[in-house]
């Protein structure tokens, strides 16, 4: 059972966005470029693209 406001929140366009701690106990990257990944997904894709 996933809890508002720990394991997401819903933001001012009313989208559900999960948390790190939400992703953490999924236990892996989805590779969505979720804005809380605690795998920085979106930011060492950027890194990589930028070492090129």
């Amino acid at each position: 059972m996933l809890i508002e406001k720990i394991d997401y929140y819903i933001n001012a366009d009313g989208n559900y966005v999960f948390t790190e701690k939400y992703h953490l106990n999924r236990g892996y990257c989805c590779k969505n470029e979720c804005k809380h990944c605690p795998w920085k997904y979106k930011k060492a894709q950027k890194n990589n693209q930028n070492s090129k």
